[in-house]
């Protein structure tokens, strides 16, 4: 069965699709994972503090249908509190500390909001890759809810937004409700059909597990036109060696140490969305 993010609904996308977006080499993963607690606003702090101009987070929604910042289903490994969000409000998620276990001098921060984060990071300038987290059941959802909110509340003059996801019916729902906002599909391991996936949903950007990635399959995706993001790089020389084998971008808990791998390879600027996502979206699926 095809996702419904074709035909028509690409047309949709060709025609609302925002203007270009230029993709920086180094993406704070998580905010900046190392130095502050992962998806809180602090750590959107810290990024811009070590010169990032992105940032990357994960979005959920709690019991009653509030999109906020988490990574986990469970609450347990970032905040102080125990279960399953999916099963809690958003006023009792609130009610926890999302620092704490990272550090005395976080234990103020909270589970943000994605109102408060977009709010924040328009403030600072950054742009974001929003990654979709659904528990099963809640992908529509999941997608639905989070590109209505990035429609209301997103400035219209930052064009710098992308949003990405391991789980087709987000990314599907998101492409149907926001269908300008560019997206990402994301993998593990590249699959040989990677390429029919991404058509079908309309996707700009492929993300991968940079462990798995090698010259030949990293050639393979940036020869059909797609950037390639890779996930999660914290060594200088692992970010050099993808970079020199075309990689685009990479998300990193510790951006600060990236910059120079970076910079060696600043020459090209790649283009997510805009014109060459436009004339994908324009040719449809196989060509």
């Amino acid at each position: 069965m095809r996702h419904p993010t074709t035909g028509a609904a690409a047309q949709l996308a060709l025609k609302a699709a925002r203007t270009e977006i230029v993709l920086p080499r180094v993406i704070g993963h998580r905010g900046a994972a190392a130095y502050a607690p992962e998806n809180t606003l602090a750590g959107f702090r810290r990024a811009t503090a070590l010169d990032c101009r992105w940032v990357e987070f994960d979005v959920r929604l709690t019991g009653d249908g509030e999109p906020i910042l988490l990574h986990d289903d469970r609450l347990n490994r970032t905040t102080d509190g125990r279960g399953k969000v999916s099963a809690l409000p958003l006023e009792m998620v609130r009610r926890l500390s999302a620092g704490a276990w990272f550090g005395p001098s976080f234990a103020a921060e909270r589970v943000p909001t994605l109102q408060e984060a977009l709010a924040l990071l328009a403030k600072l300038g950054l742009g974001a890759n929003v990654e979709l987290k659904a528990v099963r059941g809640r992908e529509a959802e999941t997608g639905k809810i989070v590109a209505d909110a990035l429609l209301r509340l997103w400035p219209s003059a930052m064009s710098n937004l992308l949003r990405s996801s391991f789980q087709p019916a987000a990314l599907a729902a998101a492409g149907i409700h926001a269908p300008g906002i560019a997206r990402g599909i994301l993998f593990s391991s590249i699959p040989k059909k990677w390429r029919a996936v991404a058509e079908e949903l309309g996707c700009a950007t492929i993300h991968a597990d940079q462990q798995l990635l090698n010259p030949v399959v990293v050639a393979d995706v940036r020869d059909a036109g797609y950037p390639l993001l890779a996930y999660t790089v914290n060594d200088p020389t692992r970010a050099a060696t993808l970079f020199a084998w075309g990689v685009t971008s990479v998300f990193s808990d510790n951006p600060g140490r990236l910059h120079d791998a970076a910079a060696l390879r600043s020459g090209s600027q790649f283009i997510a969305g805009g014109r060459d996502w436009a004339e994908r979206l324009r040719r449809g699926p196989g060509l």
